[in-house]
């Protein structure tokens, strides 16, 4: 299985809107990501998206800038901000060994699954490939990008 993972889209503040709808920004940015995944030439057999509205809209700018039917988002709270890595693991294993998955949520659960998936996990380092781990702060190492070649010539 491929998972992907992707924060929802720049969104007002709760101040501003109670809903956390996304912002103008927010839908540009969402729309750029999903000219960027069709350029990577990207698709999904299934996108995973927080009931939260801002993930919802995300998801949908998503799956229309890569053909993928809206009616077949699949909302599930597995993926609200505090739920843990093992309810969205339960809701993957239904899936086959070969899917596509997008899964469009919240930090902090966001950043926990990344930590899970590679706890113990490993790294495909490649030729000409680019990877940036932060690790200027005392905590351990933070992800900050992992490119393969073909990725870093686009």
């Amino acid at each position: 299985m491929k998972l992907y993972l992707m924060q929802h889209a720049l969104a007002y503040s709760a101040e501003e809107n109670a809903e956390r709808p996304l912002s103008p920004a927010g839908v540009e940015q969402a729309k750029a990501a999903a000219r960027g995944i069709k350029r990577l030439g990207l698709s999904f057999d299934l996108i995973i998206a927080s009931p939260k509205r801002r993930a919802q809209q995300t998801a949908a700018l998503i799956a229309e800038g890569v053909r993928f039917p809206y009616s077949d988002i699949l909302t599930t709270e597995a993926i609200l901000p505090d739920s843990t890595p093992h309810d969205l693991f339960a809701l993957l294993q239904k899936e086959s060994a070969e899917s596509r998955v997008l899964v469009v949520g919240h930090l902090p659960h966001l950043a926990k699954l990344a930590s899970d998936l590679l706890r113990g996990g490993e790294l495909l380092i490649e030729n000409a490939g680019l990877t940036c781990f932060d690790i200027s702060g005392t905590r351990s190492a933070k992800l900050e990008f992992h490119l393969r070649s073909g990725q870093l010539v686009l």
